[in-house]
């Protein structure tokens, strides 16, 4: 199986991004019986596209899966759904706010992930990881990814397969955000690598899985 892999620079003030600490880690010892690439992604919804688009041209990826930060979240959230929608509640790095605007013009309104994300959730949690089937990725630089790799799949990547988790805080940037959830990233590692191994089920679980968030 050929991975890539993909992780976001910080963002909204932080100086940390816990999915470029994953990525980083997981090419340091990537998990064997797979051809793994990485790439780290702008947070800039005008530079997003031609970056992923790189990446993917570079690496022919059987399957993409994306990583990215949701502050507040208490688990690992394998994403079920991504939408056609950017609708910025913040402006991202490049002070670009996108508002009620398609990801892909005359796409569809949504695509489902094509990787295995209850089995996923499954290995996750068996690793010792929190984890849950989320179905809402926002309208965020998150959820941009997740679509537009899924738009690739389904158009002019036929074959490759999309998948995208988001992650909480670290502890270290939970400090700066009251009351906020976090997760160590020994943790969050565990739970990756868990997923990772997963992702060659060609069928799902068939279990119920009903996180809205």
């Amino acid at each position: 199986m050929r991975l890539l892999l993909t992780g976001f620079e910080p963002f909204a003030g932080d100086t940390r991004n816990p999915s470029a600490d994953l990525v980083a880690a997981i090419a340091a010892a990537p998990p064997p019986d797979l051809t793994l690439a990485t790439a780290i992604l702008p947070v800039a919804f005008a530079r997003l596209d031609a970056a992923l688009d790189a990446a993917i041209a570079a690496a022919a990826p059987d399957v993409v899966l994306a990583l990215g930060l949701a502050g507040g979240r208490t688990e690992l959230s394998v994403e079920r759904v991504a939408v056609n929608l950017d609708d910025a509640r913040i402006a991202d790095n490049d002070g670009d706010q996108p508002l009620d605007r398609p990801v892909v013009a005359g796409g569809p309104a949504a695509y489902f992930a094509s990787v295995p994300v209850k089995a996923m959730v499954a290995a996750m949690r068996e690793a010792g990881a929190p984890a849950q089937v989320s179905h809402t990725a926002g309208t965020f630089a998150c959820n941009h990814v997740f679509f537009r790799a899924a738009h690739l799949a389904a158009t002019s990547r036929p074959g490759m397969r999309a998948g995208f988790i988001h992650l909480p805080y670290l502890p270290q940037q939970a400090a700066a955000h009251r009351n906020a959830p976090s997760m160590a990233l020994a943790t969050m590692l565990a739970g990756l690598r868990a997923a990772i191994a997963a992702l060659p089920a060609t069928a799902d679980l068939r279990v119920a899985e009903g996180a809205i968030s």
